[in-house]
């Protein structure tokens, strides 16, 4: 997790975005919706132009923030997105239309423990790109793990969550602190698989890149 001051400093030499995205990101901070922070998700961006996936499965579209600006950065990609909440739902199919991304872009309306056969389909992926209900994370990797391409990449976003994993002093919340409890499970599990090579990077709210073992050649 990037303190503040370093964050600031590094969004002044972030490119301009285009006035759809900064629209998008009034919306979220309008309406408390949660999106990746901006300069976590120009290295998740930059990352993914090297890798150059065709395929990739994101799990938590909320309003389509992160869909878009992948689809905008790759525009060879298909991504399919799952959203369970309806109001979010709908305000990413409005966005996804209002940025002329809706024929690159697929949005799967409903929880992502219940819709695998729908996204399974679209397999395999290139990427899979975790960020939806924090406490499910473990489930979401295992459920979509079969539809990842052998040296393919698991993105996870939130790993660091505000800084808490790493820190031993108490947190009063019951609810956060069951939280903060599960995304160290995850962390610690995540690392301790032999099948992945994982890196968690300080950067934004904590990103863990995972990527997957194939044959050597």
């Amino acid at each position: 997790m990037i303190l503040k001051e370093v964050a600031h400093y590094l969004e002044q030499f972030i490119p301009e975005r285009d006035e759809q995205i900064k629209e998008i990101e009034r919306y979220a901070e309008q309406h408390h919706i949660p999106i990746m922070e901006v300069v976590g998700i120009e290295m998740m961006l930059q990352l993914l132009k090297i890798a150059k996936p065709k395929r990739i499965l994101e799990i938590g579209a909320a309003i389509g923030y992160s869909a878009i600006r992948m689809a905008k950065a790759l525009p060879d990609a298909n991504i399919v997105t799952i959203e369970r909440d309806q109001g979010r739902y709908e305000r990413a199919l409005f966005y996804i239309n209002k940025t002329g991304t809706s024929e690159q872009i697929r949005v799967i309306f409903g929880d992502a423990l219940n819709v695998y056969n729908d996204v399974a389909k679209y397999a395999p992926f290139d990427v899979i790109f975790i960020d939806a209900a924090k406490g499910q994370y473990q489930r979401f990797f295992q459920m979509y793990e079969p539809l990842l391409q052998e040296n393919g990449l698991i993105i996870t976003d939130n790993v660091l969550f505000k800084g808490l994993v790493a820190t031993e002093e108490p947190v009063e919340n019951k609810r956060i602190r069951q939280l903060v409890s599960k995304i160290r499970r995850y962390n610690e599990w995540l690392i301790g698989r032999s099948d992945y090579e994982t890196v968690i990077l300080p950067i934004g709210d904590g990103i863990a890149i995972s990527r997957k073992r194939g044959e050597k050649l």
